[in-house]
């Protein structure tokens, strides 16, 4: 009685590693595409959830809130780039663009995740309570590698955001390079 062999060859298992590989290949650009697009979504939710968590303080404290650009997390960054990450505080003194000073608490801080930049068209957004409009403005979130295709965040003039793929025109959003 003679016993068969086990195992694999040599030819079964390169041809095995080389559909393994290819496989690999077709699915790791679309990986990284899921993973860019994930981080977008995370960056433009948390400053959704921030622009109505001013609306809120807003209103209940009856006083002016603002969000901006914060490289330090506890003052305002100057310029357009918020990649850096935001802050939310309670502006007392009402100052435009919006500046930390003694006394005004910080509501949240956040950090943007690396490999994401962001950008607005204001140096700041400021809500105020239901007697005043609040800033609108503009964040267009990107992928800095260009995994995935722009998005972005409009504030309209009551402070209430949505998620845009297009401009008003129909185009779409573009990163500032």
């Amino acid at each position: 009685m003679q016993h068969g062999q086990r195992g694999i060859t040599l030819y079964g298992l390169a041809l095995t590693l080389a559909l393994v590989a290819i496989f690999a290949g077709l699915a790791l650009p679309a990986f990284g595409s899921l993973v860019a697009r994930s981080r977008m979504h995370t960056e433009i939710d948390a400053l959704f959830h921030a622009l109505y968590l001013a609306r809120n303080e807003a209103i209940m404290r009856r006083r002016v809130v603002s969000l901006c650009p914060s490289r330090d997390g506890k003052s305002c960054s100057p310029g357009l780039d918020w990649s850096s990450g935001w802050i939310l505080f309670a502006n007392r003194d009402r100052d435009e663009p919006p500046r930390v000073d003694p006394g005004e608490p910080l509501l949240r801080v956040h950090g943007v995740a690396p490999g994401i930049r962001i950008t607005a068209n204001r140096r700041g957004f400021t809500v105020r309570g239901t007697w005043l409009r609040a800033t609108n403005g503009t964040f267009v979130v990107c992928d800095e590698a260009g995994r995935a295709p722009p998005r972005a965040l409009v504030v309209s003039y009551t402070g209430r955001p949505r998620a845009a793929t297009a401009t008003p025109r129909g185009e779409p959003y573009r990163c500032a390079d």
